[in-house]
């Protein structure tokens, strides 16, 4: 329950709790436009508790999945799946891996004129963040 307590979790619950009651209010406010003899509040005092309510819903949502920790690894998956490095996705039943398509030139190779010093830095650079997924740009050591 400590999780449900830090600074930004109390924002939250301050946050839904003035959000249901405002709109409560206003669909209480709305009823008694609605007995004054405005056809259109009728609609307007439905609508704003249910607002409260999706507010309710996805905060309940949110507390849940908090308080369920971080996802745990499958008991199927196989022995060797340790080995594998850090930071790279998973795909599981439910979250496939969505992979970006990889574009393939489909006109004639072009002759290898030689590398120059800033394109070879560069794809080194390249070469080290695909290695390192979860590195930052400033973790580069060259």
């Amino acid at each position: 329950m400590r999780r449900l307590w830090t600074p930004a979790w109390i924002v939250r619950h301050v946050a839904m709790v003035v959000l249901v009651l405002g709109f409560l209010g206003l669909g209480w406010w709305q009823i008694g436009r609605a007995t004054a003899g405005n056809a259109l509040s009728w609609g307007y005092a439905v609508e704003w508790p249910v607002f409260a309510g999706f507010v309710i819903f996805v905060w309940w949502r949110e507390v849940r999945h908090a308080l369920r920790g971080p996802a745990r690894p499958d008991a199927g998956e196989p022995a060797d799946a340790g080995a594998r490095p850090a930071g790279r996705p998973v795909a599981t039943a439910t979250r496939p891996v969505v992979r970006r398509p990889v574009r393939v030139a489909r006109g004639p190779a072009t002759a290898d004129v030689g590398e120059d010093a800033d394109l070879a830095a560069y794809n080194h650079y390249l070469r080290w963040l695909n290695d390192n997924p979860g590195a930052q740009p400033g973790d580069y050591p060259g």
